[in-house]
């Protein structure tokens, strides 16, 4: 219930103190900029025992009007304890009196969290009142506080609990951490059951349940037959923290049939526990197999031997902000091909030195097939310019990503004439897509989908909408990977590849909450986390940065329905987009999060969070919430950040706005490392352009080339950018347009910040059609009838063949689409050129301070 209340987080909730002083904070998120650590550090923290006593609540108005509030309150502490406790219910009072005490053991290199929420029994769900969310680094060791928790000004309402903190004295233990996520130890429990000793005349099927809270496999069930071999045995296994003292629990199931109707047997069976027991994981010896039998009932034991040993401290997760080794042996190669082709773009007298290489950035946005083909246009005209040489990066959301993966299924596709695999691309963008639906076609994904289902993973609409996709680029099956475009960028023949999605949740829209994902041929990961696995392991499962169990690599083709998941929209962002703003009477219903408690008295240097009061909307607004904001067909991946915790400065990091007072940033329980699975989608649910992961201070780019390819609003992922960065403090220009631009876009937009170098300069085209009317190329005007019919048609109007659903051109549509962006691409050479100039006198300037330096 608590978790549900936060993933419906209002707008309207925002604390006025951070609207006031959200300067103050740009400001100062300007000043951390690129201070994250590079890497991983080992660190060494105490243990702490807190001790929670819920004293009472008074004036409390339950959910039902006819009766005093039937209270009790929920403790949850997920980086303490797997499982929330709760106090006894005081029944029929308005003013109910606990007086107990819970007690925690924390560790203090983690953003420890506290929830506490207040609930009105009922006879069929219980109403959940209010929730108080505490950061308990607001206690001081040795120092007991009661905080009285306001949780209705209007109508008095308080709850009273009493705090107390003690360092343990038990030594402090090692820890890995990035300053955002730490690694806790991992211990792993493996074990096998044999048969015990079995009740007397027993009958029914047996079934034994075997749990450890807190761990990564949850809970095991296998069927308890007495013919079980006792030599050797049903082997089990689990992973969990070392530090949550965990415990393994047995349940012996048994089904006895008590009826005989054969037609319904399922009613005539009765499910009963006879046998249960628990051991507490630390009475076990380390290292050292044990054989162990555990007590079910009076007349039950089960045998098993089991052995406890914490995983290697080296994980599979790299934690770290720094770019992968492969992406860096790149961009040293690159930057000997970058200076050799600026040198000739620019009629240089020499070749720049490696030093002085600018780092050019080319983003082509969303838009399914109308971006895939402009994209290849665009590219074309950097090619015609030869400056494609010198770009470092190319990088796409959804339609643009279908265009790079295609691509980069040659090695050496920059250094052939774009030409060829673009006549391929019209081939099949101009075919019939009829076959994608044939039975031979559906009986194929039928069987594709089967097999990754065996295989472990959770199958959905959007698989299969991959291999529609597939189908639509290619008409036959292909067995590409995202790995096997390392050998594309090998010898650095081709700019480094980065294909973008976000992760969402479920039911928040895309614009208050996404978390950019990138995929390139080395790596996939969260910079927002820093923490990345290898390509060839993207789809196996891990827990606590451990690779706990291995997958094949999925097909880029499912890669490819994952990053153009556009139909992933719920029903409020389709209303958004359709009529230019959510359902906005929704945001009537949504939880209401409120400030009650800034223990930091307005000090942002502090990392402490600010206590947040949760008032739920009730059932009525859940099941609008569920129906409105659910998002059915987001793809749910296994989460390679689960099991690590959010670090105990990690909002002091520029990525988190967790100084916003409704931002999910704010709740660390409720973030992607504490999430069972992944959900990603198109990153056009954020920004329909991959600004931000070019725009990370690792990869230090100069120059952006940015290809809008929407069908409206040539600039909002401009706006949209800006914002994003003005949270973060990360340098971006002003760009600002004209009233009059807007209404007539021109085909090439320069920003830059003469007065900070670390700021990128940013070229940004929209998709016109303005001169390409009256000129077949740049300075030639088109004569004939037939030259003009070609340069006069619609890029936006209703009736344009470019619609975002239309995955089917003519031909000459297509190549219509293909010359006009490179046309504007051909027709701002100057611009483009320019950029480039300034961009590799400022790198030159900044080479010579740095030499003057040493």
């Amino acid at each position: 219930m608590f978790r549900a209340a936060f993933s419906r987080l209002s707008v309207r909730a925002l604390p006025a103190v951070a609207a006031v002083l959200l300067r103050q904070k740009e400001n100062e998120a300007k000043e951390r900029r690129g201070r994250r650590p590079r890497s991983w550090r080992k660190e060494t923290h105490p243990y702490y025992n807190l001790s929670v006593k819920v004293l009472r609540a008074r004036n409390i108005h339950g959910a039902d009007l006819l009766s005093k509030a039937d209270c009790y309150v929920q403790l949850r502490l997920p980086t303490a304890s797997p499982i929330a406790s709760r106090t006894k219910v005081i029944y029929n009072s308005s003013d109910p009196e606990w007086n107990e005490t819970f007690h925690y053991r924390i560790h203090g290199a983690v953003k420890n969290i506290l929830e506490l929420t207040l609930y009105d029994r009922d006879v069929v769900v219980d109403d959940h009142l209010s929730s108080v969310v505490f950061d308990v680094g607001n206690i001081k060791p040795e120092e007991t506080i009661r905080r009285a928790f306001k949780l209705n000004t209007k109508n008095k309402e308080v709850l009273e609990v009493e705090f107390f903190l003690k360092k343990s004295p038990e030594p402090p233990t090692q820890i890995i951490t990035n300053g955002v996520v730490v690694a806790h130890p991992c211990l792993c429990i493996e074990g096998r059951i044999h048969q015990g000793q079995k009740q007397h005349g027993e009958k029914g099927d047996r079934l034994l349940k075997l749990s450890v809270p807190g761990s990564y496999e949850k809970q095991i069930c296998t069927p308890f037959e007495k013919s079980a071999p006792c030599n050797e045995g049903i082997p089990f296994l689990f992973h969990v923290d070392k530090d949550m003292s965990p415990q393994l629990d047995v349940y012996l199931q048994q089904t006895l049939r008590i009826g005989q109707d054969d037609l319904a047997p399922e009613l005539d069976k009765q499910v009963l526990i006879v046998g249960e027991g628990s051991l507490p994981v630390s009475s076990l010896h380390e290292g050292q197999e044990e054989e162990i039998n555990l007590p079910l009932s009076k007349d039950q034991k089960l045998g098993m031997n089991l052995k406890t040993e914490e995983l290697s401290q080296e994980l599979d997760v790299r934690l770290g902000f720094d770019l992968s080794k492969g992406e860096k042996t790149f961009l040293e190669k690159r930057k000997v091909v970058a200076s050799q082709c600026l040198g000739k773009a620019l009629q240089l007298s020499r070749i720049p030195k490696t030093e002085e290489v600018p780092v050019i950035a080319v983003l082509g946005s969303g838009g399914g097939t109308r971006a895939m083909t402009s994209f290849y246009g665009s590219l074309l005209g950097l090619q015609d310019l030869n400056i494609l040489h010198s770009v470092t990066y190319i990088s796409g959301v959804s339609g643009s990503t279908w265009c790079m993966s295609t691509l980069y299924e040659d090695p050496d596709w920059s250094q052939k004439d774009l030409r060829d695999p673009i006549s391929k691309a019209r081939n099949f963008v101009t075919a019939s897509k009829a076959g994608a639906f044939s039975p031979e076609r559906l009986r194929h994904c039928t069987q594709e989908l089967m097999a990754m289902e065996k295989d472990g993973y959770n199958v959905n609409f959007t698989d299969l909408w991959g291999l529609v996709i597939e189908y639509f680029l290619h008409q036959k099956d292909n067995p590409a990977k995202l790995s096997d475009q390392q050998q594309c960028v090998a010898r650095a023949q081709n700019p480094y590849p980065i294909y973008a999605g976000v992760n969402v949740r479920v039911n928040i829209s895309g614009g208050e909450f996404a978390e950019w994902c990138e995929f390139t041929p080395h790596e996939v990961g969260f910079r927002k986390y820093g923490a990345f696995v290898r390509a060839e392991d993207f789809g196996s499962e891990f827990f606590m940065g451990h690779l706990v169990k291995k997958r094949k690599e999925p097909k880029i083709s499912f890669l490819q329905g994952v990053w153009g998941s556009a139909f992933a929209a719920n029903l409020d962002e389709i209303w958004a987009r359709a009529a230019g703003t959510g359902i906005r009477w929704l945001n009537s219903l949504t939880d209401v999060i409120k400030v009650i408690d800034d223990c930091r008295k307005l000090h942002f240097r502090d990392f402490r969070l600010q206590t947040r009061l949760v008032m739920p909307g009730g059932i009525v607004s859940s099941i609008f919430q569920e129906f409105f904001k659910s998002r059915f067909t987001a793809a749910e991946l296994y989460n390679f950040t689960r099991g690590l915790y959010l670090y105990k400065n990690y909002v002091g990091v520029r990525e988190f706005v967790a100084w916003k007072g409704n931002h999910l940033d704010a709740f660390p329980n409720q973030l992607t490392p504490m999430e069972e699975n992944l959900y990603l989608v198109d990153g056009g649910f954020s920004i329909n352009s991959p600004f931000p992961l070019v725009l990370q201070p690792e990869r230090d780019v100069d120059v952006i080339l940015s290809f809008n390819y929407s069908w409206d609003a040539p600039f909002q992922v401009l706006d949209l950018t800006k914002q994003y960065c003005r949270e973060r403090g990360i340098p971006f220009p002003d760009t600002t347009i004209s009233e009059e631009d807007e209404k007539l876009p021109k085909e090439c937009y320069v920003f830059m910040d003469k007065d900070d170098s670390a700021c990128p300069i940013v070229l940004h085209f929209p998709m016109v059609n303005n001169t390409f009317r009256k000129f077949k190329a740049p300075g030639i005007v088109r004569e004939t009838e037939e030259e003009i019919s070609n340069g006069d048609f619609s890029l936006t109007e209703k009736d344009s063949p470019f619609r975002t659903k239309n995955f089917t051109y003519e031909p000459n549509n297509f190549d219509q689409l293909i010359e006009v962006n490179r046309y504007n691409v051909l027709n701002n050479k100057d611009q483009i050129l320019g950029a480039l100039t300034a961009a590799l006198a400022n790198r030159k300037h900044k080479a010579t301070r740095r030499y003057s330096k040493k």
